[in-house]
Order: C-alpha cells, then sequence, then structure tokens
C-alpha cells in the first residue's frame, strides 16, 4: 500500500467484514481486549477460513487437523504451532477461556481486578487495579510485577496462559475461590492470598474539573463503551474542553473505538487495514462534534484500539495528544474455529493511522511529552487552544 492510496477514498464494506477484526490479545485477569461480539465474532472466523492460509495460519490449521484424525487434542497441538510460529499476538482458547473472554468484552468476568501485560523480557507487569476489587483490597498497585500463580512461575508466558492460571480451571473459576499470587515491587518480594469475585467493567468514567472541562477516561473499549463516550461529549458544558483519558486502555472492541472516533469526527476515515494483503477500510459516523477543544491523554498502556483512535484523532488534527509514547499493538488478528471448538486468533495483517503511519512495534508519539502532572499538562493545552481548529476531513 503506498501513502496516496492511504488518501484516497476506499471502498466501504459490510459491517460485518468491518468490524470483526481483532486489534489487540493482552487479557488481563479480569479484563480483555480484541475481539467481537455475537454475530460479528461469527463473521471473523468465516473471513478468516476463507482467506488463503500463508505462512503459519496453514501451520496451525494443519497441526489442528492433524492431531484430530489421530485422535489427539488439536487445541494442544495449535498451541505448539503457535509457539513455533513467532507470532506475538496469536493465542488458542479453550471453549471454556473463549467464553470468558465474550464475558469479558461484555464487561462481566470473574477475577480479581488487575490488567497486566508481558513486557519485552518477558515479566509479567500489573499495568491497573481495578478500584474496590481483590487485587485493590490486597494493596497490589500497578507497577507490580506478577511473578507466580498459585506455585506457578509466570515469567515467559503468554498473557492468556497467566489469565488461565488466575481464574483456574473450571471448578475454580467461580466467586469465591481463592487464588495465591507471588508479586514483587521494587526489593520486596511476597504473596497474596485473594478470593475470586464477580466484577464488572465499568469501562468509561466521566466527571468534570473546575472550569467546565470535562474528562472521560476509557478503561478499555468492552461492548458500549463507544456510545457512552458519545453521550458523555453530549452531556459536556456548551463550548467546554473534553480530556479523552485513554492511559492504560489496552484495547478492546475495534467497532467500539470507532464509534468513539465518531464522537469527535463528523465521518471520514478512521485507519486503514489489511486481512492477508487485501485492503479494507474503518469509518466514523458523520454528526460528531468537531469544534469541541480536545486532548488525548495517553501512554505506555495505551494499546491496540485506543492507538487506532489516537491516530485518528491525531492525524485528522481533531485532538491534541499528550503523554508518553504508546506501546505499538497494530496488528489485526481474527478468531478460527478449531475442530475440538477451541478457537485460534492468529495474526492476519497490520492497521495504519490515516496518514499511513503504522503503529505496529513504533507506537503514536505524543504532541506534547508529558508524564508525572499530564492531566494538568491537558488543561493548559486546552485553556490554550483557543478558538477550535477546524480538523482536516
Amino acid at each position: 500500500m503506498s501513502g496516496r492510496d492511504l488518501f484516497c477514498q476506499p471502498r466501504r464494506i459490510r459491517r460485518g467484514a468491518a468490524l470483526t477484526l481483532v486489534f489487540a490479545s493482552v487479557l488481563a485477569a479480569g479484563a480483555a481486549t480484541g475481539s467481537l461480539p455475537g454475530t460479528d465474532r461469527k463473521t471473523a472466523a468465516e473471513d478468516a477460513r476463507s482467506a488463503a492460509p500463508a505462512g503459519h495460519h496453514a501451520d496451525v490449521a494443519r497441526a489442528a487437523e492433524e492431531a484430530a484424525a489421530d485422535g489427539k487434542s488439536p487445541m494442544e497441538a495449535a498451541r505448539r504451532a503457535v509457539s513455533r510460529s513467532g507470532d506475538r499476538w496469536a493465542a488458542v482458547y479453550s471453549p471454556g477461556e473463549y467464553e470468558e473472554f465474550e464475558e469479558a468484552l461484555d464487561g462481566r468476568y470473574t477475577g480479581v481486578g488487575l490488567w497486566a501485560r508481558r513486557e519485552t523480557d518477558g515479566r509479567i507487569e500489573v499495568t491497573k487495579v481495578r478500584a474496590g476489587s481483590p487485587a485493590a483490597d490486597a494493596g497490589i498497585r500497578a507497577g507490580d510485577r506478577l511473578r507466580s500463580v498459585d506455585g506457578h512461575r509466570v515469567d515467559g508466558r503468554p498473557v492468556t496462559e497467566v489469565v488461565s492460571l488466575l481464574r483456574g480451571d473450571a471448578t475454580d473459576a467461580q466467586a469465591g475461590t481463592t487464588v495465591r499470587l507471588g508479586l514483587e515491587r521494587g526489593t520486596r518480594a511476597w504473596t497474596e492470598t485473594l478470593r475470586r469475585a464477580r466484577l464488572s467493567a465499568d469501562s468509561v468514567t466521566v466527571r468534570e474539573l473546575a472550569g467546565g472541562v470535562t474528562v472521560i477516561e476509557v478503561a478499555a473499549f468492552t461492548k458500549g463503551a463507544g456510545d457512552q463516550v458519545r453521550e458523555a461529549v453530549r452531556q459536556a458544558p456548551d463550548g467546554a474542553g473534553v480530556v479523552l483519558d485513554l492511559r492504560g486502555n489496552s484495547g478492546g472492541l475495534v467497532g467500539e473505538a470507532v464509534t468513539a472516533a465518531s464522537a469527535f469526527l463528523d465521518g471520514g476515515l478512521v485507519a486503514t487495514y489489511d486481512v492477508e494483503g487485501e485492503q479494507r477500510a474503518l469509518h466514523a459516523e458523520t454528526g460528531g462534534d468537531t469544534a469541541r477543544p480536545l486532548v488525548a491523554l495517553v501512554d505506555g498502556g495505551t494499546m491496540s484500539a485506543a492507538e487506532l483512535l489516537t491516530g485518528a484523532l491525531q492525524d485528522r488534527g481533531r485532538a491534541v495528544v499528550v503523554g508518553s509514547r504508546t506501546f505499538g499493538k497494530g496488528s489485526v488478528q481474527m478468531p478460527s474455529r478449531l475442530p475440538d471448538g477451541s478457537v485460534a486468533e492468529l495474526t492476519v495483517g497490520h492497521y495504519r493511522t490515516p496518514s499511513g503511519r503504522s503503529v505496529d512495534g513504533r507506537g503514536i508519539t505524543p504532541d506534547l511529552e508529558a508524564d508525572e502532572g499530564a492531566l494538568r499538562q491537558a488543561e493548559t493545552v486546552l485553556s490554550g487552544l483557543g478558538e477550535p481548529r477546524r480538523p482536516r476531513r
């Protein structure tokens, strides 16, 4: 794809195909990112199967089919093939795990209320803790290192496996059961035994600062998050600025991120992406608030669908981006059902921002670097914007 092609008006495609791609595979102990619910998920699996398999896609499919023919576990064979593939974001879920994955994207889950990611050195780091959750009550904080779960060391494991340990097997994955965590903070190492709880994900929170600035914090793009952002913008005081806080947002449903973009854009391109080399596009709906001053807050925990939204707002001149460089997760995954009912989510392509920038492995550089006091910096930027800029279409 050339840069010029990305500025052309890409052909629109049916909603099922446009919104079934999967942008993330960081599944935390209480939050999930990167898939779509209901019929869209079925369409994605069909799209992935109908595309000509390439590279490790064919290897994973062949391994699962051969295992099924030999009376062995297709899921375990697929996991071994994925581990050999080098696909950093691929994951294989059992039917039960995938059901939990869907529940998490719907904003419901059983867990301990922490978000985590795997660092480049293989360490598992806590990125966020839900207020009022078992993890919060135990004093666990963002930045803590997770070393073990029920005696199993987790360094180097895919996050999906860490989640499976945290949630337990079919018997343990219930509210009231316990899980023992080995943790590290600086030079301190300790263990905590937590009791799992049934939690709901309050993905969008809204508050108003002195002076009328509205802060819309989006923790993850779970089902309904996009409409909540649009409603928060409609309810904001006339002419007042908005801070869209995407710090620590590890992604979620791409369709919800596009809906959130529609709150600030009057139609037009949000991102382009490719699936097995075929170029496609995502567009905002018309009628968004294009005049209200807007700052997007980001950090190293801003990932995937949240980066897609940030890139669209930045490229189209709609927001000033404040914070630190984002994570750099710009690949596309699609689910495929295996013979035993398990599901493999494999990377099939990458997305680009409206100007043609690739995010994968690079992240998005903010317009204004800020770490401590980033929210105060965002308020300062809003106060200095003066007359709202006209966004580019």
